[in-house]
């Protein structure tokens, strides 16, 4: 690599998430390869020591500010320094902790917003601690959104060639239907297209818009969502130049024939699409937020209380998180 040639590398960061998960395990273990960016992780550099300690991780924890970060060497960890107000035990949730994790996000998105970080990439954070200290908390997505002041952020998870997206993120199942308008689902298929052009570099991204009700509501006898919300809503993204198709029995959605010619999948809620793609790829597919001002990844999994500080956790899915962050700077 030529001497000069670092001067172009990206600056990527990674919130460290809930400290008492393996959040922190997966970030030390990021430093043991290389990477041809500046890295940097938000984390609390005692608690790093503490669990590197713990995990028996050789690694080098160096502080650094937003701007001062070097080219990532393997064993070496940059350190954006951000401090946990409570003790934190692995394992252990603490709700006193959770501004500190708020906090890594914030100075996160800040950076990307202003063009310190190219990309940020997030460890699994706990929703229910957050919820518990008082913050009005569903997940990464919407809080994103709020902070970038998203409109229509989309959820997509990717496991090798399969992408699911979901029309509903973290939603209660009997207010689905009603979130469900043909205008929020004409939206949703033109952010997804989008993305998929922009972070994947597919020219005309072919989506699978599964049904709502079992068999695609059977010709509206199952419920008539896909007849009169679906149905129309696909009909628009196509007017518009969309590749999309549908409403489809999600039962045979997944099969290889209907995957065929399919980029991704565009499920109703949650856990209609989720439970395929988590059998197909988990510990190593990605969460990726399409429709956002900034590039974000993540894993596909949570805090996992029980494996931190065992060294049993897998990085599997943060390191392709972080690989697939830097793809998207390439395209």
């Amino acid at each position: 690599m030529p001497a000069d040639s670092n001067d172009a590398l990206p600056t990527l960061i990674v919130s460290s998430g809930e400290p008492a998960g393996i959040g922190p395990d997966l970030c030390l273990m990021l430093a043991l390869r290389d990477w041809q960016c500046r890295l940097i992780v938000a984390a609390d550099p005692e608690l790093l020591a503490a669990r590197a300690a713990e995990l028996d991780l050789s690694v080098v924890l160096k502080p650094v500010s937003a701007t001062e970060a070097a080219p990532h060497r393997a064993g070496i960890l940059q350190i954006l320094e951000h401090r946990a107000p409570a003790p934190v035990i692995a394992g252990r949730l603490d709700p006193a902790n959770s501004r500190y994790v708020l906090d890594m996000l914030d100075t996160a998105t800040r950076g990307c917003l202003a063009g310190t970080f190219a990309a940020m990439v997030t460890a699994p954070v706990q929703k229910s601690v957050i919820i518990e200290s008082g913050v009005a908390f569903s997940g990464h997505t919407e809080y994103l959104a709020a902070l970038t002041g998203t409109p229509h952020p989309v959820m997509l998870l990717v496991a090798g060639k399969l992408r699911v997206a979901l029309a509903t993120t973290h939603l209660p199942l009997r207010q689905v239907p009603t979130a469900l308008t043909e205008d929020y689902l004409y939206e949703t298929l033109t952010v997804l297209a989008a993305g998929l052009r922009s972070r994947f570099g597919l020219v005309r991204p072919r989506i699978l818009t599964l049904g709502l009700n079992p068999h695609a509501g059977e010709s509206g006898h199952l419920g008539r969502e896909d007849l009169e919300v679906i149905a129309p809503a696909i009909a628009r993204a196509v007017a518009a130049g969309i590749a999309a198709r549908g409403p489809m029995p999600a039962d045979t959605a997944f099969t290889p024939r209907a995957l065929t010619d399919a980029d991704a999948v565009l499920a109703m809620y949650h856990d209609q699409g989720l439970p395929v793609l988590k059998y197909a790829g988990f510990g190593h597919a990605i969460n990726v937020t399409l429709g956002l001002p900034i590039i974000r990844t993540s894993v596909d999994h949570g805090t996992a209380l029980d494996l931190a500080g065992t060294g049993r956790a897998d990085p599997g899915s943060l390191i392709a998180a972080l690989e697939l962050a830097l793809a998207s700077l390439r395209l």
